[in-house]
């Protein structure tokens, strides 16, 4: 049996107390599970800039990357990282902050569909949430920029239905906001 090689680097020296304060910071603003989480969101940044590196490295040695450019930076376009008229250079301001705003996650909070981290956490693990039509049990799961609209609960899922309790909360507090 082979054992799955881990998709994530943690830090190089694990006590610097201003790393930890920031760490402790994004895993509340995020609601992240563990610090795992937030170095696999750091992973993923450190490796687009690492590689939008290496893509500018080869132009300056002279070589063609013209398709290469373009199929990496459709890709973070798709997922709605970087802009419609992002360069290459754009990619290397990237943060994990760029990478855990596309999570469910967050998504679901910003949508309104969550009140609160936790809340969008335990809809998403639990079966309620659907993108594109397809059930995601996976709050880690990078929303792409066009299944931002697609994001919704499950038909059969009790969440559903607008009158259910964790939604009415909701609705109250937007009939109040609009009285006031």
């Amino acid at each position: 049996m082979w054992r799955q090689r881990r998709k994530w680097e943690g830090p190089s020296h694990p006590w610097q107390k201003q790393r930890l304060i920031i760490e402790k910071r994004l895993m509340k603003e995020y609601g992240l599970k563990n610090k795992r989480e937030l170095w696999i969101a750091e992973t993923i940044a450190r490796k687009w800039r690492a590689y939008a590196r290496y893509l500018n490295a080869k132009q300056a040695a002279g070589q063609d990357i013209s398709e290469e450019k373009e199929r990496f930076l459709t890709k973070l376009k798709k997922l709605g990282v970087l802009s419609e008229n992002a360069e290459l250079d754009d990619v290397l301001d990237l943060t994990v902050k760029d990478v855990l705003e596309r999570r469910l996650q967050t998504m679901l909070v910003r949508k309104g569909l969550a009140k609160t981290m936790k809340q969008a956490r335990q809809f998403i693990v639990h079966g309620h949430i659907m993108v594109n039509g397809e059930v995601v049990d996976a709050p880690s799961y990078l929303v792409k920029k066009e299944e931002e609209d697609k994001i919704e609960f499950v038909p059969f899922s009790p969440l559903a239905n607008p009158e259910h309790p964790a939604r009415k909360l909701e609705q109250k507090e937007e009939t109040n906001e609009e009285s006031a």
